[in-house]
């Protein structure tokens, strides 16, 4: 009988203890799913005071990067399970715990794969032959340009190693290669590096394939739309309209990379779609900034579908309640960031707001999400917009 081990302060040798690697927003979520289920969530990020850490049962602060640093905090905690929740993690680390026995979420393996755009893409266009947007890897300027000479222009240029967008760029020109090589490096999650350079995919929408792979099989949640500017997502919505084609062809890619990465959890698997084509971009193996939508729209979260599952519980078919959809709550400017309208934006029907309480915002930074639904996809989309446009939000 599969039994877990109840939390109890100040800590309890028998509590199932999950470690957290990374404590955003979508970290915070997971840590409140995985207590409703009586587990101990011990959070680590690099800076204090971190969306989950505000709700774990205790924290610590270092650079996921430090291998040391990671060793020992492992070795101190002990954890039942390991789950990174960013990119930029010591993988290396994993992998070598792992073989001695600690169990990562979904797999040291696909922590390591999809922590570099290098590393999924040659699994999924070269082992898996799933089709993808043509590609170079560059390691310099140079070799940047060549390779949009080689792809033609416009073309994307990304670091291998980043998040929200930060360092993404369409390079329109070959003129303008040489500024978006410097953008690339200064965005890049682990310092400066190679980067990809894609060709320019004319598609008609973008999709992410929230697929959960459990103890009793793998499964797709209905299709979420979702709209990106500058790689960072600012809109999302469930369902969305799809051929039957091109919908069975984004669930065959999706359940082909979540099977080879192995493992349990949820995956968030990013595609482009161009009439019944359906061509992969990127995947993330944890719960996904799109899929927040499905605080709204699904009878089980995400993030509680990803507790779940990485707990080794069955995962029911998931179910959608209702049409839903989603925006960002984008702070601008340096400093601690005050919002106001909350009262307004929950005046709004069926509406649902997540400020995430993050400390400080630099530059820009996703503060909050609001989350509607409705009759129809419309009616929840302008519910949304509604709940956004009541919000607004300072920062000094």
């Amino acid at each position: 009988m599969f039994t877990i081990g109840t939390f109890a302060p100040p800590a309890s040798a028998r509590a199932t203890r999950v470690l957290l690697l990374g404590s955003g927003e979508l970290g915070k979520e997971v840590a409140i799913e995985l207590q409703r289920l009586g587990c101990e969530v011990i959070a680590c990020d690099r800076y204090a005071g971190a969306p989950a850490m505000q709700v774990a049962h205790r924290s610590h602060v270092f650079s996921m990067l430090d291998g040391a640093e990671l060793r020992r905090v492992i070795t101190l905690e002990k954890p039942d399970l390991v789950v990174p929740e960013i990119e930029a993690i010591a993988t290396e680390v994993l992998v070598e715990l792992e073989a001695a026995g600690q169990r990562v979420v979904p797999t040291a393996r696909a922590a390591r794969l999809t922590m570099n755009r290098e590393g999924i893409r040659r699994l999924v266009a070269e082992d898996l032959k799933m089709p993808t947007s043509p590609y170079r890897f560059v390691g310099t300027a140079d070799e940047a340009s060549a390779a949009g000479t080689q792809l033609g222009y416009p073309c994307v240029l990304k670091p291998l190693m980043s998040s929200s967008g930060h360092g993404q760029s369409v390079v329109k020109t070959a003129a303008d290669m040489a500024a978006a090589w410097t953008y690339a490096q200064e965005g890049a999650r682990a310092g400066a590096g190679r980067c990809i350079v894609e060709g320019f995919i004319r598609f008609d929408y973008e999709i992410t394939v929230l697929t959960v792979a459990a103890s009793n099989g793998i499964q797709c949640c209905p299709a979420v739309g979702h709209v990106q500017i500058d790689g960072d997502y600012r809109e999302s919505w469930q369902p969305c309209p799809m051929s039957q084609k091109a919908w069975e062809q984004a669930q065959v890619i999706a359940k082909s990379v979540v099977a080879n990465l192995g493992g349990w959890g949820l995956f968030g698997v990013e595609c482009f779609v161009c009439g019944d084509e359906v061509i992969f971009s990127e995947v993330s193996p944890r719960p996904h900034d799109t899929g927040l939508v499905t605080i709204g729209s699904q009878q089980l979260s995400e993030f509680a579908l990803h507790a779940r599952a990485i707990l080794g519980l069955p995962v029911p078919p998931v179910v959608l309640l209702r049409p839903a959809h989603s925006v960002a709550l984008l702070g601008y400017g340096e400093g601690v960031p005050v919002i106001a309208g909350v009262a307004e934006a929950l005046a709004v029907p069926e509406s649902q707001l997540r400020l995430f309480g993050k400390p400080e915002c630099r530059g820009h930074r996703r503060l909050g999400v609001a989350v509607a639904t409705g009759n129809t996809a419309e009616d929840a989309r302008e519910r949304a917009r509604a709940m956004a446009a009541a919000i607004t939000i300072t920062v000094g």
